[in-house]
Protein backbone atom coordinates (compact mmCIF):
# COMPACT_ATOMS: atom_id res chain seq x y z
CA UNK A 1 0.00 0.00 0.00
CA UNK A 2 1.48 3.67 -0.98
CA UNK A 3 0.95 6.05 1.92
CA UNK A 4 -0.32 9.38 1.02
CA UNK A 5 -2.61 8.31 -1.77
CA UNK A 6 -6.03 7.39 -2.27
CA UNK A 7 -5.24 3.67 -4.09
CA UNK A 8 -4.84 0.94 -1.06
CA UNK A 9 -5.22 -1.87 -3.82
CA UNK A 10 -4.77 -1.95 -7.39
CA UNK A 11 -6.75 -3.50 -9.44
CA UNK A 12 -6.86 -6.64 -10.98
CA UNK A 13 -6.69 -5.55 -14.29
CA UNK A 14 -6.85 -9.08 -16.16
CA UNK A 15 -10.35 -9.82 -13.77
CA UNK A 16 -11.83 -6.48 -14.53
CA UNK A 17 -11.57 -7.02 -18.31
CA UNK A 18 -12.85 -10.89 -18.11
CA UNK A 19 -15.86 -9.04 -15.98
CA UNK A 20 -16.21 -6.65 -18.69
CA UNK A 21 -16.28 -8.69 -21.60
CA UNK A 22 -18.55 -11.07 -19.66
CA UNK A 23 -20.94 -8.35 -19.56
CA UNK A 24 -20.79 -7.33 -22.40
CA UNK A 25 -21.69 -10.98 -24.54
CA UNK A 26 -24.65 -10.75 -22.32
CA UNK A 27 -28.16 -9.26 -22.56
CA UNK A 28 -28.94 -6.14 -21.34
CA UNK A 29 -30.55 -6.17 -18.12
CA UNK A 30 -31.73 -2.94 -17.02
CA UNK A 31 -34.73 -2.16 -14.59
CA UNK A 32 -37.68 -4.17 -14.99
CA UNK A 33 -40.48 -2.26 -17.07
CA UNK A 34 -43.59 -2.20 -14.80
CA UNK A 35 -40.96 -0.76 -11.96
CA UNK A 36 -39.17 1.73 -14.30
CA UNK A 37 -42.98 3.30 -15.15
CA UNK A 38 -43.54 3.65 -11.78
CA UNK A 39 -40.28 5.61 -10.79
CA UNK A 40 -41.43 7.95 -13.74
CA UNK A 41 -44.77 8.30 -12.02
CA UNK A 42 -44.23 8.10 -8.47
CA UNK A 43 -40.98 10.33 -8.27
CA UNK A 44 -39.89 12.01 -10.86
CA UNK A 45 -43.48 13.32 -11.81
CA UNK A 46 -44.75 13.67 -8.02
CA UNK A 47 -41.82 14.39 -6.27
CA UNK A 48 -40.13 16.24 -8.79
CA UNK A 49 -42.62 18.86 -10.19
CA UNK A 50 -41.01 21.70 -9.47
CA UNK A 51 -37.66 20.73 -11.07
CA UNK A 52 -39.71 19.41 -14.26
CA UNK A 53 -41.80 22.95 -14.23
CA UNK A 54 -38.62 24.90 -14.37
CA UNK A 55 -36.47 22.85 -16.87
CA UNK A 56 -39.49 23.07 -19.05
CA UNK A 57 -39.15 26.76 -18.80
CA UNK A 58 -35.57 26.55 -19.39
CA UNK A 59 -35.84 25.06 -22.54
CA UNK A 60 -37.63 27.60 -24.28
CA UNK A 61 -33.90 29.93 -23.68
CA UNK A 62 -31.28 27.48 -22.98
CA UNK A 63 -30.78 24.27 -25.85
CA UNK A 64 -31.49 21.09 -24.57
CA UNK A 65 -32.80 22.83 -21.20
CA UNK A 66 -29.36 21.97 -19.47
CA UNK A 67 -25.89 23.15 -19.96
CA UNK A 68 -23.99 20.98 -18.09
CA UNK A 69 -22.59 18.00 -19.86
CA UNK A 70 -22.35 16.34 -16.74
CA UNK A 71 -26.35 16.80 -15.70
CA UNK A 72 -27.86 13.92 -15.63
CA UNK A 73 -31.13 13.96 -17.98
CA UNK A 74 -33.52 11.03 -18.12
CA UNK A 75 -36.18 11.63 -17.70
CA UNK A 76 -35.44 15.16 -17.36
CA UNK A 77 -32.47 17.70 -15.52
CA UNK A 78 -33.23 18.14 -12.04
CA UNK A 79 -32.72 21.42 -10.46
CA UNK A 80 -30.43 21.46 -7.50
CA UNK A 81 -30.24 24.26 -5.23
CA UNK A 82 -27.71 23.24 -2.10
CA UNK A 83 -24.44 21.21 -1.74
CA UNK A 84 -22.61 20.34 1.44
CA UNK A 85 -20.37 17.58 2.36
CA UNK A 86 -21.73 14.95 0.86
CA UNK A 87 -25.07 15.55 0.13
CA UNK A 88 -27.07 17.46 -2.29
CA UNK A 89 -31.07 19.05 -2.20
CA UNK A 90 -32.88 19.59 -5.19
CA UNK A 91 -35.74 22.42 -5.77
CA UNK A 92 -38.51 20.18 -4.71
CA UNK A 93 -36.38 19.32 -1.54
CA UNK A 94 -35.19 15.62 -2.14
CA UNK A 95 -31.83 14.96 -0.50
CA UNK A 96 -29.19 12.73 -2.51
CA UNK A 97 -25.75 11.29 -1.99
CA UNK A 98 -23.34 12.66 -4.30
CA UNK A 99 -21.67 10.65 -5.86
CA UNK A 100 -21.00 13.12 -8.53
CA UNK A 101 -19.02 15.69 -6.81
CA UNK A 102 -19.03 18.17 -9.72
CA UNK A 103 -17.47 15.83 -11.70
CA UNK A 104 -14.65 14.79 -9.60
CA UNK A 105 -12.95 18.50 -8.24
CA UNK A 106 -14.18 18.00 -4.60
CA UNK A 107 -12.59 15.61 -2.87
CA UNK A 108 -12.81 17.56 0.03
CA UNK A 109 -16.89 17.86 -0.32
CA UNK A 110 -19.11 19.82 -1.79
CA UNK A 111 -18.93 23.63 -0.78
CA UNK A 112 -16.50 23.13 2.20
CA UNK A 113 -17.08 26.00 5.20
CA UNK A 114 -12.87 26.39 5.09
CA UNK A 115 -12.37 27.29 1.96
CA UNK A 116 -15.89 29.41 1.41
CA UNK A 117 -14.99 31.48 4.36
CA UNK A 118 -11.49 32.23 2.52
CA UNK A 119 -13.44 32.60 -1.12
CA UNK A 120 -15.67 35.12 1.13
CA UNK A 121 -12.70 37.61 2.49
CA UNK A 122 -11.14 37.60 -0.82
CA UNK A 123 -14.58 38.68 -2.50
CA UNK A 124 -14.72 41.32 0.11
CA UNK A 125 -10.93 42.75 -1.14
CA UNK A 126 -10.39 41.91 -4.51
CA UNK A 127 -13.47 40.81 -6.07
CA UNK A 128 -13.52 38.11 -8.46
CA UNK A 129 -11.32 39.46 -11.15
CA UNK A 130 -8.83 42.24 -12.10
CA UNK A 131 -6.87 41.26 -14.95
CA UNK A 132 -3.87 42.02 -13.00
CA UNK A 133 -1.35 39.72 -10.48
CA UNK A 134 -2.45 38.68 -7.47
CA UNK A 135 -0.56 37.17 -4.65
CA UNK A 136 -2.55 33.65 -4.80
CA UNK A 137 -1.19 32.88 -8.48
CA UNK A 138 2.03 32.98 -6.60
CA UNK A 139 0.63 31.03 -4.00
CA UNK A 140 -1.06 28.41 -5.85
CA UNK A 141 2.01 28.02 -7.95
CA UNK A 142 4.75 27.36 -5.39
CA UNK A 143 1.76 25.09 -3.57
CA UNK A 144 1.74 22.86 -7.03
CA UNK A 145 5.16 23.14 -7.19
CA UNK A 146 6.10 22.00 -3.79
CA UNK A 147 3.50 18.65 -4.45
CA UNK A 148 3.95 17.41 -7.72
CA UNK A 149 7.96 16.27 -8.34
CA UNK A 150 7.37 17.18 -12.18
CA UNK A 151 6.40 20.39 -12.42
CA UNK A 152 9.03 23.37 -11.83
CA UNK A 153 6.92 25.37 -13.11
CA UNK A 154 2.98 26.20 -13.39
CA UNK A 155 0.77 28.49 -15.11
CA UNK A 156 -3.23 28.68 -15.10
CA UNK A 157 -5.73 28.62 -17.28
CA UNK A 158 -9.55 28.51 -17.22
CA UNK A 159 -10.13 24.71 -17.81
CA UNK A 160 -8.86 21.58 -18.70
CA UNK A 161 -9.49 21.73 -22.49
CA UNK A 162 -7.56 24.85 -22.64
CA UNK A 163 -4.40 23.33 -20.58
CA UNK A 164 -5.04 20.27 -23.59
CA UNK A 165 -4.59 22.48 -26.40
CA UNK A 166 -1.96 24.35 -24.69
CA UNK A 167 -0.20 21.31 -23.76
CA UNK A 168 0.21 20.30 -27.32
CA UNK A 169 1.33 23.72 -29.05
CA UNK A 170 3.87 23.86 -26.25
CA UNK A 171 4.68 20.49 -27.92
CA UNK A 172 5.08 21.28 -31.08
CA UNK A 173 7.31 24.16 -30.32
CA UNK A 174 9.66 22.24 -27.74
CA UNK A 175 10.44 19.56 -30.21
CA UNK A 176 9.88 21.50 -33.34
CA UNK A 177 7.46 18.17 -34.32
CA UNK A 178 3.70 17.92 -36.02
CA UNK A 179 1.93 14.61 -34.58
CA UNK A 180 0.13 13.93 -31.48
CA UNK A 181 -0.76 10.83 -30.20
CA UNK A 182 -3.25 10.13 -28.07
CA UNK A 183 -4.91 7.29 -25.88
CA UNK A 184 -8.40 6.09 -28.10
CA UNK A 185 -11.28 6.41 -25.76
CA UNK A 186 -9.92 9.49 -23.61
CA UNK A 187 -11.54 12.70 -23.60
CA UNK A 188 -8.87 15.85 -23.23
CA UNK A 189 -11.23 18.36 -24.03
CA UNK A 190 -13.75 19.49 -26.93
CA UNK A 191 -10.87 21.67 -28.91
CA UNK A 192 -10.41 20.48 -32.12
CA UNK A 193 -7.20 18.14 -32.92
CA UNK A 194 -8.51 16.38 -29.48
CA UNK A 195 -12.19 15.84 -30.17
CA UNK A 196 -10.06 12.31 -31.83
CA UNK A 197 -11.06 8.51 -30.91
CA UNK A 198 -13.58 9.63 -28.49
CA UNK A 199 -15.07 7.35 -25.64
CA UNK A 200 -14.49 4.15 -27.42
CA UNK A 201 -11.21 3.41 -29.27
CA UNK A 202 -10.86 3.21 -32.93
CA UNK A 203 -13.73 5.88 -33.29
CA UNK A 204 -11.31 7.95 -34.70
CA UNK A 205 -13.54 10.78 -36.37
CA UNK A 206 -16.43 9.49 -35.72
CA UNK A 207 -18.30 11.70 -32.77
CA UNK A 208 -16.30 15.07 -33.62
CA UNK A 209 -19.30 16.42 -35.22
CA UNK A 210 -18.65 19.77 -36.69
CA UNK A 211 -15.27 19.20 -36.71
CA UNK A 212 -13.53 18.99 -40.63
CA UNK A 213 -11.67 15.78 -41.19
CA UNK A 214 -8.45 17.48 -42.32
CA UNK A 215 -7.81 18.68 -38.74
CA UNK A 216 -6.86 15.29 -37.84
CA UNK A 217 -4.11 14.61 -40.47
CA UNK A 218 -1.71 15.05 -36.79
CA UNK A 219 -3.80 13.52 -34.55
CA UNK A 220 -3.53 9.54 -34.22
CA UNK A 221 -4.59 7.31 -31.70
CA UNK A 222 -3.49 3.40 -29.85
CA UNK A 223 -5.41 1.25 -27.93
CA UNK A 224 -4.72 1.01 -24.30
CA UNK A 225 -2.49 -1.49 -22.75
CA UNK A 226 -0.71 -2.38 -26.17
CA UNK A 227 2.97 -1.19 -26.00
CA UNK A 228 3.29 -2.36 -29.74
CA UNK A 229 0.15 -0.53 -30.90
CA UNK A 230 1.79 3.08 -29.52
CA UNK A 231 5.17 1.71 -31.07
CA UNK A 232 3.71 0.94 -34.16
CA UNK A 233 2.45 4.54 -34.61
CA UNK A 234 5.76 6.48 -33.34
CA UNK A 235 7.47 4.09 -35.58
CA UNK A 236 5.35 5.59 -38.65
CA UNK A 237 5.63 8.83 -37.61
CA UNK A 238 9.31 9.25 -37.96
CA UNK A 239 8.60 9.63 -41.52
CA UNK A 240 5.29 11.34 -41.12
CA UNK A 241 6.56 14.52 -39.08
CA UNK A 242 7.59 12.72 -36.05
CA UNK A 243 5.83 12.93 -32.82
CA UNK A 244 5.77 16.22 -30.47
CA UNK A 245 3.83 13.81 -27.49
CA UNK A 246 2.06 11.28 -26.62
CA UNK A 247 -1.52 12.83 -24.69
CA UNK A 248 -2.55 10.25 -22.00
CA UNK A 249 -4.35 9.59 -18.39
CA UNK A 250 -2.25 7.58 -16.40
CA UNK A 251 -5.12 5.98 -15.27
CA UNK A 252 -6.13 4.89 -18.30
CA UNK A 253 -9.22 6.96 -20.41
CA UNK A 254 -12.72 7.99 -19.15
CA UNK A 255 -11.21 8.27 -15.56
CA UNK A 256 -10.08 4.58 -16.07
CA UNK A 257 -12.56 2.80 -17.34
CA UNK A 258 -10.52 1.21 -18.98
CA UNK A 259 -7.95 0.65 -16.13
CA UNK A 260 -4.03 0.40 -17.37
CA UNK A 261 -1.93 -2.08 -16.75
CA UNK A 262 -0.04 -1.19 -13.48
CA UNK A 263 3.73 -1.17 -15.42
CA UNK A 264 1.83 0.61 -18.57
CA UNK A 265 3.04 4.06 -17.85
CA UNK A 266 6.72 2.97 -17.52
CA UNK A 267 6.38 1.47 -20.90
CA UNK A 268 5.21 4.57 -22.47
CA UNK A 269 7.64 6.65 -20.85
CA UNK A 270 10.39 4.33 -22.35
CA UNK A 271 8.71 4.62 -26.02
CA UNK A 272 8.31 8.84 -25.76
CA UNK A 273 12.28 9.09 -24.81
CA UNK A 274 13.20 6.43 -27.35
CA UNK A 275 11.24 8.33 -29.98
CA UNK A 276 11.83 11.70 -29.06
CA UNK A 277 8.39 12.56 -27.90
CA UNK A 278 6.81 14.71 -24.68
CA UNK A 279 4.61 12.89 -22.57
CA UNK A 280 1.96 14.56 -21.59
CA UNK A 281 -0.26 13.47 -18.57
CA UNK A 282 -3.54 14.50 -18.51
CA UNK A 283 -4.26 14.65 -14.81
CA UNK A 284 -7.53 16.72 -14.82
CA UNK A 285 -9.16 14.23 -12.63
CA UNK A 286 -6.32 12.18 -10.94
CA UNK A 287 -3.93 15.26 -9.59
CA UNK A 288 -5.20 15.72 -6.38
CA UNK A 289 -7.00 13.14 -6.49
CA UNK A 290 -5.12 9.96 -6.42
CA UNK A 291 -2.85 11.73 -4.04
CA UNK A 292 -1.52 15.40 -3.74
CA UNK A 293 1.32 13.95 -6.24
CA UNK A 294 -1.00 13.23 -8.42
CA UNK A 295 -1.47 9.77 -10.47
CA UNK A 296 2.33 10.73 -11.28
CA UNK A 297 3.54 10.39 -7.87
CA UNK A 298 1.83 6.95 -7.29
CA UNK A 299 3.20 4.95 -10.32
CA UNK A 300 6.14 6.66 -9.80
CA UNK A 301 6.48 7.81 -13.51
CA UNK A 302 7.67 11.30 -14.59
CA UNK A 303 5.84 13.29 -17.59
CA UNK A 304 7.23 16.22 -19.62
CA UNK A 305 3.66 17.81 -18.83
CA UNK A 306 1.10 17.81 -16.68
CA UNK A 307 -2.76 19.12 -17.37
CA UNK A 308 -4.33 19.85 -14.65
CA UNK A 309 -8.24 21.17 -13.96
CA UNK A 310 -10.72 20.46 -11.63
CA UNK A 311 -9.02 20.41 -8.37
CA UNK A 312 -6.78 22.81 -9.11
CA UNK A 313 -9.75 25.45 -8.42
CA UNK A 314 -10.99 23.58 -5.59
CA UNK A 315 -14.61 23.48 -7.16
CA UNK A 316 -14.56 26.69 -8.25
CA UNK A 317 -14.59 28.33 -12.02
CA UNK A 318 -11.46 28.20 -13.81
CA UNK A 319 -10.15 25.19 -12.84
CA UNK A 320 -7.19 24.69 -15.58
CA UNK A 321 -3.68 24.81 -15.70
CA UNK A 322 -0.10 23.34 -17.10
CA UNK A 323 2.73 22.35 -15.19
CA UNK A 324 6.18 21.16 -16.67
CA UNK A 325 9.73 21.47 -16.68
CA UNK A 326 10.80 25.22 -16.92
CA UNK A 327 12.92 24.37 -20.79
CA UNK A 328 8.92 23.75 -21.88
CA UNK A 329 7.00 26.11 -19.55
CA UNK A 330 9.35 28.81 -20.95
CA UNK A 331 6.62 28.80 -23.90
CA UNK A 332 3.44 30.11 -22.16
CA UNK A 333 5.27 32.67 -20.72
CA UNK A 334 2.81 35.65 -20.59
CA UNK A 335 3.54 39.43 -21.29
CA UNK A 336 5.38 41.36 -23.61
CA UNK A 337 8.63 39.35 -24.18
CA UNK A 338 10.99 39.07 -27.42
CA UNK A 339 13.45 36.66 -28.85
CA UNK A 340 11.48 33.42 -28.95
CA UNK A 341 8.26 32.06 -29.99
CA UNK A 342 5.48 31.23 -28.04
CA UNK A 343 2.29 29.13 -27.35
CA UNK A 344 -0.77 31.16 -28.76
CA UNK A 345 -2.85 31.27 -25.46
CA UNK A 346 -4.87 33.51 -23.32
CA UNK A 347 -7.86 34.00 -21.14
CA UNK A 348 -9.06 37.14 -19.07
CA UNK A 349 -10.87 34.74 -16.33
CA UNK A 350 -7.49 32.71 -16.24
CA UNK A 351 -5.69 32.72 -13.15
CA UNK A 352 -8.24 35.28 -11.15
CA UNK A 353 -7.96 35.72 -7.52
CA UNK A 354 -10.65 34.06 -6.67
CA UNK A 355 -10.05 30.38 -8.28
CA UNK A 356 -6.40 30.91 -7.51
CA UNK A 357 -7.39 31.19 -3.62
CA UNK A 358 -9.55 28.56 -3.73
CA UNK A 359 -7.38 26.22 -5.09
CA UNK A 360 -4.87 27.49 -2.97
CA UNK A 361 -6.64 26.89 0.51
CA UNK A 362 -8.10 23.78 -1.06
CA UNK A 363 -4.83 21.80 -1.33
CA UNK A 364 -3.66 23.23 2.12
CA UNK A 365 -6.86 21.39 3.84
CA UNK A 366 -6.40 18.39 1.87
CA UNK A 367 -2.86 18.30 2.62
CA UNK A 368 -3.91 18.68 6.66
CA UNK A 369 -6.80 16.87 6.76
CA UNK A 370 -5.39 13.87 4.30
CA UNK A 371 -8.85 14.33 2.57
CA UNK A 372 -7.21 12.04 -0.64
CA UNK A 373 -6.30 8.70 1.91
CA UNK A 374 -10.06 9.67 3.50
CA UNK A 375 -12.06 9.97 0.18
CA UNK A 376 -10.02 6.49 -1.16
CA UNK A 377 -10.90 4.54 1.74
CA UNK A 378 -15.10 5.45 1.44
CA UNK A 379 -13.96 4.37 -2.74
CA UNK A 380 -12.72 1.17 -1.39
CA UNK A 381 -16.06 0.37 1.30
CA UNK A 382 -18.53 1.34 -1.77
CA UNK A 383 -16.71 -0.85 -4.23
CA UNK A 384 -16.45 -3.38 -1.72
CA UNK A 385 -20.19 -3.19 -0.94
CA UNK A 386 -21.04 -3.19 -4.49
CA UNK A 387 -19.39 -6.56 -5.42
CA UNK A 388 -21.09 -8.10 -2.95
CA UNK A 389 -24.34 -6.68 -4.12
CA UNK A 390 -23.79 -7.87 -7.49
CA UNK A 391 -23.13 -11.50 -6.22
CA UNK A 392 -25.72 -11.42 -3.43
CA UNK A 393 -28.60 -10.90 -7.07
CA UNK A 394 -26.34 -12.83 -9.34
CA UNK A 395 -25.85 -9.67 -11.72
CA UNK A 396 -23.19 -10.06 -14.53
CA UNK A 397 -22.73 -6.11 -13.39
CA UNK A 398 -18.71 -4.63 -12.66
CA UNK A 399 -17.57 -2.81 -9.94
CA UNK A 400 -14.13 -1.57 -9.73
CA UNK A 401 -12.25 1.66 -8.12
CA UNK A 402 -8.66 3.60 -8.13
CA UNK A 403 -9.09 5.05 -5.23
CA UNK A 404 -12.12 7.77 -4.93
CA UNK A 405 -12.75 6.95 -8.67
CA UNK A 406 -15.30 3.88 -8.78
CA UNK A 407 -16.83 2.01 -12.00
CA UNK A 408 -20.02 0.22 -12.12
CA UNK A 409 -20.89 -1.07 -15.24
CA UNK A 410 -24.17 -2.01 -15.86
CA UNK A 411 -24.26 -2.26 -19.68
CA UNK A 412 -20.28 -1.72 -21.01
CA UNK A 413 -21.56 1.11 -23.23
CA UNK A 414 -18.04 2.39 -22.92
CA UNK A 415 -15.92 -0.84 -23.29
CA UNK A 416 -16.90 -1.80 -26.38
CA UNK A 417 -14.23 -2.64 -28.97
CA UNK A 418 -13.48 -1.37 -32.36
CA UNK A 419 -11.04 -3.50 -34.60
CA UNK A 420 -8.42 -0.77 -35.29
CA UNK A 421 -7.79 -3.01 -38.88
CA UNK A 422 -11.70 -3.04 -39.43
CA UNK A 423 -12.48 0.73 -39.70
CA UNK A 424 -16.31 -0.29 -41.24
CA UNK A 425 -17.34 -1.77 -38.01
CA UNK A 426 -17.15 1.87 -36.33
CA UNK A 427 -20.77 2.62 -37.21
CA UNK A 428 -21.78 -0.96 -35.91
CA UNK A 429 -20.25 -0.42 -32.76
CA UNK A 430 -21.27 3.30 -32.28
CA UNK A 431 -24.81 2.35 -33.02
CA UNK A 432 -24.48 -0.94 -29.78
CA UNK A 433 -23.26 2.04 -27.61
CA UNK A 434 -26.08 4.45 -28.39
CA UNK A 435 -28.57 1.27 -27.56
CA UNK A 436 -26.70 0.15 -24.31
CA UNK A 437 -26.22 4.02 -22.93
CA UNK A 438 -30.56 4.08 -22.64
CA UNK A 439 -30.48 1.35 -20.43
CA UNK A 440 -27.99 2.90 -18.66
CA UNK A 441 -29.80 6.23 -18.68
CA UNK A 442 -32.41 3.89 -16.70
CA UNK A 443 -30.21 2.73 -14.34
CA UNK A 444 -29.19 6.23 -13.79
CA UNK A 445 -32.76 7.49 -13.21
CA UNK A 446 -33.23 4.49 -10.43
CA UNK A 447 -30.29 5.92 -8.63
CA UNK A 448 -31.30 9.10 -8.44
CA UNK A 449 -34.68 8.32 -7.29
CA UNK A 450 -33.31 6.43 -4.39
CA UNK A 451 -31.23 9.50 -3.71
CA UNK A 452 -27.75 8.71 -5.45
CA UNK A 453 -26.42 10.64 -7.59
CA UNK A 454 -24.07 8.89 -9.89
CA UNK A 455 -22.18 10.62 -13.36
CA UNK A 456 -23.80 9.10 -16.04
CA UNK A 457 -24.74 5.98 -13.89
CA UNK A 458 -21.75 4.52 -14.47
CA UNK A 459 -18.94 6.13 -12.20
CA UNK A 460 -18.56 7.05 -8.66
CA UNK A 461 -16.64 9.90 -6.95
CA UNK A 462 -16.35 9.20 -3.17
CA UNK A 463 -15.14 12.60 -0.73
CA UNK A 464 -13.45 12.76 2.66
CA UNK A 465 -17.04 13.75 3.49
CA UNK A 466 -17.66 10.46 2.67
CA UNK A 467 -17.74 8.70 6.36
CA UNK A 468 -18.57 4.90 6.74
CA UNK A 469 -22.37 5.59 7.75
CA UNK A 470 -22.93 7.40 4.42
CA UNK A 471 -21.62 4.75 2.69
CA UNK A 472 -23.42 1.82 4.18
CA UNK A 473 -26.71 3.75 3.47
CA UNK A 474 -25.62 4.22 -0.01
CA UNK A 475 -25.52 0.59 -0.33
CA UNK A 476 -28.84 0.07 1.36
CA UNK A 477 -30.34 1.92 -1.80
CA UNK A 478 -28.14 0.59 -4.41
CA UNK A 479 -29.48 -2.97 -3.07
CA UNK A 480 -33.32 -1.38 -3.46
CA UNK A 481 -32.51 -0.72 -6.91
CA UNK A 482 -30.71 -4.00 -7.70
CA UNK A 483 -33.87 -6.01 -6.49
CA UNK A 484 -35.75 -3.74 -9.54
CA UNK A 485 -33.20 -5.59 -12.10
CA UNK A 486 -34.73 -7.55 -15.44
CA UNK A 487 -34.21 -10.95 -14.09
CA UNK A 488 -33.73 -10.45 -10.20
CA UNK A 489 -36.47 -12.73 -8.33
Amino acid sequence: MSTGFAINQYPDVDQVYKDLRSLISQPIRSIRKAEMDKILLEYYDKKCARSKKMITEASQYIPGGVQHNLAFNHPFPLVFTKASGAHLFDLDGNKYIDFLQAGGPTVLGSNPPSIRKKVSELLNSTGPVTGLFHEYELKLAEKIVQLVPSVEMFRMLGSGTEACMASIRVARLATKKKNIVKMGGAYHGWSDQLAYGLRLPGTRHFEANGVPKSVFKYTQEFYPNDLNALESVLKRNRWRGGTAAVLMEPIGPESGTRPLDRNFNAGVRELCNRFGALLIFDEVVTAFRVGLSGAQGYYGITPDLTVFGKVVAGGYPSAGGLGGKKEYMKYVSAGIQTGMKKALIGGTMAANPLSSAAGYYTLCEMEKTKACEKAGKAGDRLTIGLQKLIKKYNLPFVAFNQGSICHLETVGTMLLEVNFSKFWTIKKTIAEAHKRKHAMEEMGAAYMAEGLVTLAGSRLYTSAADTDAIIDDALKRFDRVFQKVEGVI
